[in-house]
């Protein structure tokens, strides 16, 4: 019997099932910067909730904190599920999990948009919680509808308003708070914030793969200890009230705060839509980085944990999170996202925040807030064809006008007035046009979504379209969607009939000559795509 040397058998494909590890090198890289990250935020929203808005804190670690650590530990565990399910479909083990914790924008919109105006007007923090939880329900429902309808707002919106709207929020709601807390005890605050520039801006790396994330809290939390910044009795006082927080359902306070919809519905209605059309630009980037996760499944998971959230008491939605490519380049697999979420979601149930809170100085948290706040502004500039940069601009105007509305309110509140006892000719004459701000900073997120798509068109010369656009901020402003202290019919209709002229007048340049002469972008091969 021969054996045929030059045409060998073929042996029988490999069918052993892919081995994907649970943990891996990578993982702990990508564990201690995204584990980071949702730690600070969770900080954050923990010192907003006891010292903005007034929620005793027993009821932030015993409730609040427990029901983002339900969301945070059933989100990642179905991300690492996804991730898992995707290695499996393709056949290799080097797909990355998305990562996910409280969405950082809505964190500061919650707390200074929707629960701050409702605890200055009664007085009662448990009203202002109760108007977060229906807010918060508000953006799950929507993101869920989103999941469905989602690719066509998409397409109808130019990125110019999308990011420009998302760069307000991060100039002023993420980074001028942080800033000034900065700036309060700047020996603090200005180190670590050198050492997050260079860790995260530049390519300069840490002996030893350290996480620069790390270093800073450490190298901050340090400096503030030593100098005496930090008191000894008030880490003692935070260890005798641990208390483990066991998750329960707040069913009543979310039916409380679902009694009275229309003022929330200025800002969940748009945040909603700004919330999955991230994820849509979110679930793109980690296509593009080699893991392509379907976006549906992304938008439901996203609006879930919304709602499941708002039904055990808390009031900041988690999302997926930007940076899935980052992760990826530091080896992250499906487990970091897993370890990320149940770590912090354990540190919610034990109620160790007030610990940490008494422990880590704010001047050390907050730069890395700042930090995102720069890289979410930077990037709507960054992201869009040079010309576009005027409508990032005009995108940016109302939440300036709503962030510096909210500070004349809160100041006047805290000299014992408001605006109606001082007037607003005093204010006017003063150089504060209050009413103008007012009005213009109503609705912030939608009036900026609605203002950069105008001026976006505009500058493309597609003025039917911003007649279009025009149009809809009509209708939105007679309705009280924008510009409006709240939803009625009539709501605001000298803004309405503005916006009707300003379609009209766009309309009538449609007819000159040169109107419709294609628009060219010659910086248009610089624009990186994705976000």
């Amino acid at each position: 019997m021969s054996t045929d040397v030059t045409n060998p058998p073929i042996e029988p494909p490999d069918t052993k099932p892919l081995s994907i590890p649970w943990w891996t090198r990578g993982d702990t890289n990508a564990f201690f910067g995204l584990g980071f990250n949702i730690l600070v935020n969770v900080l954050t929203l923990t010192g907003l909730m006891i010292g903005v808005i007034a929620v005793p804190a027993g009821d932030v670690l015993g409730t609040v904190l427990p029901a983002l650590g339900v969301a945070l530990i059933l989100g990642n565990l179905y991300y690492t599920f996804l991730a898992r399910r995707l290695a499996r479909r393709e056949n290799r083990a080097d797909v990355t999990a998305l990562p996910y914790g409280p969405s950082v924008p809505h964190m500061f919109i919650v707390i200074f948009v929707v629960m701050l105006p409702v605890y200055l007007a009664t007085d009662d923090p448990m009203q202002a919680w109760q108007a977060g939880l229906a807010w918060a329900f508000l953006i799950g429902v929507i993101v869920m509808i989103g999941a469905f309808v989602g690719p066509y707002i998409r397409r109808l919106t130019p990125r110019a308003a999308m990011l420009g709207t998302l760069a307000g929020i991060s100039i002023t709601f993420i980074s001028m708070r942080p800033a000034a807390q900065m700036w309060e005890v700047a020996w603090i605050g200005l180190p670590v914030l050198a050492i997050i520039l260079i860790g995260f801006f530049t390519n300069v790396k840490l002996p030893g793969g350290i996480p620069i994330g790390l270093v800073a809290l450490l190298v901050g939390t340090a400096i503030g200890w030593a100098g005496g910044y930090m008191s000894a009795p008030d880490v003692g006082q935070a260890v005798s009230d641990i208390a483990i927080g066991i998750p329960d359902l707040r069913i009543d306070m979310l039916f409380n705060g679902l009694s009275d919809l229309a003022p929330l519905l200025g800002t969940a209605i748009p945040l909603g839509v700004y919330n999955f059309t991230e994820a849509m630009s979110n679930v793109e980037s980690a296509a593009a980085a080699g893991d392509s996760y379907n976006l549906r499944s992304v938008l439901l998971a996203d609006g879930a944990g919304a709602v499941v959230g708002s039904a055990f008491g808390s009031p900041f939605p988690p999302a997926v999170y930007i940076g899935h490519p980052g992760w990826k380049d530091a080896g992250g697999g499906a487990g970091y996202s897993l370890a990320s979420g149940a770590f912090v979601g354990i540190l919610c149930f034990l109620g160790l925040f007030g610990v940490l809170d008494a422990l880590l100085p704010v001047p050390a948290i907050v730069p890395i807030l700042l930090y995102i706040g720069l890289l979410i502004g930077a990037q709507a500039f960054q992201a869009v064809p040079r010309l576009h940069a005027v409508a990032v601009v005009a995108a940016l105007l109302p939440n300036l006008a709503q962030w510096a509305h909210g500070m004349i309110d809160n100041a006047l509140s805290a000299a014992g007035t408001s605006a109606v006892e001082v007037t607003s000719d005093a204010l006017n004459g003063a150089g504060v046009v209050y009413d103008g701000l007012k009005t213009l900073g109503e609705g912030a997120v939608l009036v900026g979504l609605i203002l950069g798509t105008m001026v976006t068109f505009i500058l493309d010369k597609k003025f039917l379209y911003a007649a279009i656009a025009s149009a809809v901020g009509a209708a939105l402003s007679f309705i009280g969607l924008i510009h409006a202290p709240e939803v009625s019919w009539a709501a605001n209709p000298q803004v309405a009939l503005g916006y009707v002229f300003f379609g009209i007048v766009c309309v009538a340049f449609w007819f000159l000559p040169g109107a419709r002469d294609p628009v060219v972008h010659p910086d248009e091969a610089d624009i990186v795509a994705g976000h």
